[in-house]
């Protein structure tokens, strides 16, 4: 065999031995151009967003990663992604999962505003055996210090290793591998705005190699009827000094199933507030009590016992509201409800 014709046996060996991640685009920060390099605040109103093959193709050097199929599904500001959105996206999935062309991983690109509730949605209504990988910017790719080319080198690779299919749906920002369910974003601009209340699973080091350190040992199947045509409306109500409860007496009247308080800690609300969450429930309105402190558990107390409220444990607010629409929508009882919260 001669030089040239070992050099391209080598090639053909190496591209066999790489893997085939799928890049799903919804859009985002990381996917728009800022009007300069200094356009790091008004970029979601001027700037230009771009279909997922462009944003890849900003960055050549991703595809010394692995091999990259670029799959459109949307691009707009994550601000304007909802529940019809996360059930398009779950079969959009499901049917990468099952594609002949058999890959290796799942990357889905998406802005950091409403990042932590996709991947939320996701994780509880989807398995894939593969690594499942959300990722996004806090800086567009064109701005100064962009973050946007090392958070998708660093999503590709965890995407590309075999082990992460173990943790379910996670994010890969800042060079930090949270799960789903607890990873939150933050801080409004930091690189380093998503945080985990027990820390990342694990992290990508300066060399690329991607070191996982714990699992998240609450995951449980996900829900039986997954593949909902619609969602019901559960609402949020924040608890604040003298809140009156207008405004869940509002959600009730356009119809909710359920309200998610966003409780003082650690665990409380105005009298008015408390009253108006009672004759929600008389309604048959399911009350889930979470906190407005960004982390700690909210217990099982004697005010949520006697009115037949559940408790979020630790689960964020917009997180409590997802499992909540997800419990109504299958149908579970009261009882099974509260379960599910004390157990995911």
């Amino acid at each position: 065999m001669n030089a040239d014709a070992g050099r391209a046996a080598l090639l053909v060996a190496e591209k066999t031995m790489r893997k085939k991640i799928a890049v799903v685009g919804t859009g985002g920060s990381i996917a728009t151009l800022g009007r300069s390099p200094f356009d790091l605040v008004d970029y979601a109103r001027f700037g230009r967003l771009l279909p997922i093959d462009q944003l890849i193709g900003l960055f050549p050097e991703l595809d010394m990663l692995a091999d990259l199929v670029s799959v459109p599904f949307n691009h707009v500001h994550s601000e304007a992604i909802g529940p019809v959105d996360w059930l398009a996206l779950a079969r959009q999935i499901k049917a990468l999962d099952s594609d002949e062309r058999r890959f290796d991983g799942i990357l889905v690109v998406h802005g950091t505003s409403t990042l932590e509730e996709t991947a939320w949605f996701l994780e509880l209504t989807i398995r894939v055996e593969k690594p499942l990988v959300i990722v996004g910017a806090q800086r567009p790719p064109n701005a100064l210090g962009t973050d946007a080319a090392i958070n998708l080198a660093s999503g590709i690779r965890v995407a590309s290793e075999p082990t992460a299919a173990d943790l379910g749906v996670i994010a890969v920002i800042n060079n930090e591998i949270h799960s789903a369910r607890d990873v939150v974003k933050a801080d409004t601009f930091a690189l380093d705005a998503f945080r985990s209340a027990f820390g990342p699973l694990g992290i990508v080091d300066a060399n690329g190699s991607v070191v996982i350190y714990r699992s998240d040992k609450r995951r449980l199947p996900p829900f039986k009827n997954a593949d909902f045509l619609a969602l019901p409306r559960v609402d949020i109500s924040f608890a604040y000094a003298g809140a009156d409860g207008a405004d869940i007496d509002a959600f009730v009247a356009a119809g909710c199933r359920g309200i998610v308080l966003a409780a003082m800690a650690p665990g409380t609300c105005a009298p008015a507030q408390l009253e108006a969450l009672g004759r929600a429930a008389c309604k048959g309105v399911m009350v889930i009590f979470s906190t407005r402190a960004g982390c700690g558990r909210v217990l099982d107390h004697a005010v949520l016992q006697e009115r037949g409220f559940i408790p979020a444990d630790n689960l964020t607010p917009q997180k409590a509201r997802i499992l909540l629409m997800l419990a109504i929508a299958s149908g579970l009882s009261r009882e099974q409800i509260g379960e599910q919260f004390r157990l995911r």
